[in-house]
């Protein structure tokens, strides 16, 4: 137990109880590949940012996914599935909101000794944003937008994100949730 500046007591996590290098090991696995120098994710000092220009409830949500569309030819994509490069796909992608979708994700970088990839929920929460649309607290963009990452940081920015970015304004999209996997 350690007293912070306020004065409550917080105690510390358990020794194993630490983050997963996850970055370190994607920076190994690049260097075991061959590659001169180990990965290096994009980090800029300045970023665009606007803030939220009506409440949350009247805000168009878009969601945006590293996840593959599942594709059974490409080999193992199922939970618990090495990783594997043939599911990966090249081309920004968009399906509809309105249903569900069979997506996977096969990253080198996913820690599959802790998890799972059994609840899609925690790495694809379009269920989850449909209710919260159905509820009234969000509106949802009538599609969700697949980004590659197989890509190099200059084909992100020069391609992926430019065409997700049209895509989102095609959908009138106020706000996206972008979630890596």
């Amino acid at each position: 137990m350690t007293t912070v500046a306020d004065g409550t007591k917080a105690a510390f996590a358990a020794e194993y109880d630490v983050p997963i290098p996850y970055m370190q090991r994607t920076r190994d696995y690049y260097l075991a590949l061959g590659y001169e120098n180990p990965y290096r994710w994009a980090s800029f000092t300045e970023v665009p940012f606007a803030s939220l220009a009506k409440p949350l409830a009247r805000a168009r949500i878009g969601l945006i996914t590293t996840a593959a569309p599942y594709r059974p030819e490409a080999g193992d994509q199922g939970p618990g599935a090495p990783y594997n490069a043939e599911a990966k796909f090249f081309s920004v992608y968009s399906r509809s909101t309105d249903v569900d979708h069979d997506l996977r994700i096969a990253h080198v970088a996913i820690d599959r000794k802790h998890t799972s990839m059994k609840d899609s929920g925690t790495w694809f929460p379009l269920p989850a944003l449909r209710r919260l649309a159905a509820s009234g607290r969000v509106q949802l963009a009538p599609r969700f937008h697949g980004a590659p990452t197989n890509r190099s940081q200059r084909v992100t920015l020069e391609t992926d994100a430019p065409e997700i970015l049209a895509r989102c304004r095609q959908d009138q999209v106020d706000a996206a949730l972008l979630v890596p996997t």
